[in-house]
């Protein structure tokens, strides 16, 4: 059964280590390129361009992709599983289901782009895209700490932890099917972590370290067989004691 996941598993971790290493050239650029031959956002909002908005939109669908797609890995191969043995085309759904699951995450990269847009407008990141703004700081970490408290959060977890669960109850048949099914997946996902993603917003949005440690924990999240309340209210604990610390110190 295994042996017969490998080439869907080896499509995947291609595209995670492709984006991860695009981050990383990304990252060296920024560190070992001359300001004079450095992209940096502008930070007039109005001096930007559709070419701006485009590399930093290209920046956050890349950096979706690299940190959600680790977490989604067994639900991706429970659905090839499925596929598999109601001997349909497997390979294809798979991908199917893998590319509107990432559509969602695309779309959320969006409104990434333009939260970006106004934060440098109001020169709460700097041209480096770091943070400069305790507030800025201090309010993302209070809103991730918060939400890993509401129902909505735990609800969505418990949701992307089943992955038979999930097919169970929303299996359809065909592309459409698949497509339907991965646009239902990457939306729960989306109410589960988009808060986690702002959390870019107050380390840097191109800390590398950050993203690694923010995609742990989202893996730690839905792959631990530990109860989705629990896991929840400990994230939320420990955004809302980092926010505290960073306004005592930083205040």
């Amino acid at each position: 059964m295994f042996k017969a996941q490998i080439p869907i598993l080896a499509a995947l971790l291609a595209v995670i280590l492709v984006a991860w290493g695009w981050l990383f050239y990304q990252h060296w650029q920024m560190l070992s390129l001359p300001m004079s031959q450095m992209w940096m956002p502008p930070s007039d909002t109005a001096a930007w361009r559709v070419a701006d908005f485009a590399l930093v939109y290209s920046m956050w669908a890349v950096m979706m992709a690299a940190m959600m797609l680790p977490s989604v890995i067994p639900m991706i191969l429970a659905f090839h599983r499925v596929c598999r043995q109601r001997t349909i085309k497997h390979y294809r759904l798979s991908y199917l289901f893998t590319l509107a699951y990432l559509m969602i995450w695309f779309l959320f990269s969006s409104v990434l782009t333009l939260l970006q847009w106004q934060f440098h407008g109001w020169s709460w990141l700097s041209p480096m895209m770091d943070n400069q703004s305790t507030v800025l700081a201090v309010g993302v970490l209070f809103l991730a700490g918060i939400y890993q408290f509401l129902p909505i959060k735990n609800a969505c977890l418990t949701h992307c932890k089943s992955p038979m669960g999930f097919l169970l109850n929303e299996w359809r048949e065909g592309v459409s099917g698949a497509l339907i099914m991965g646009l239902r997946h990457g939306a729960a996902c989306l109410g589960c972590c988009w808060a986690q993603m702002l959390v870019m917003f107050a380390v840097g949005v191109m800390n590398l370290p950050a993203m690694a440690l923010i995609t742990l924990l989202v893996i730690a999240e839905k792959w631990l067989p530990v109860e989705s309340a629990v896991i929840c209210k400990a994230g939320g604990v420990i955004f809302i004691l980092w926010g505290a610390l960073l306004w005592t110190f930083q205040s």
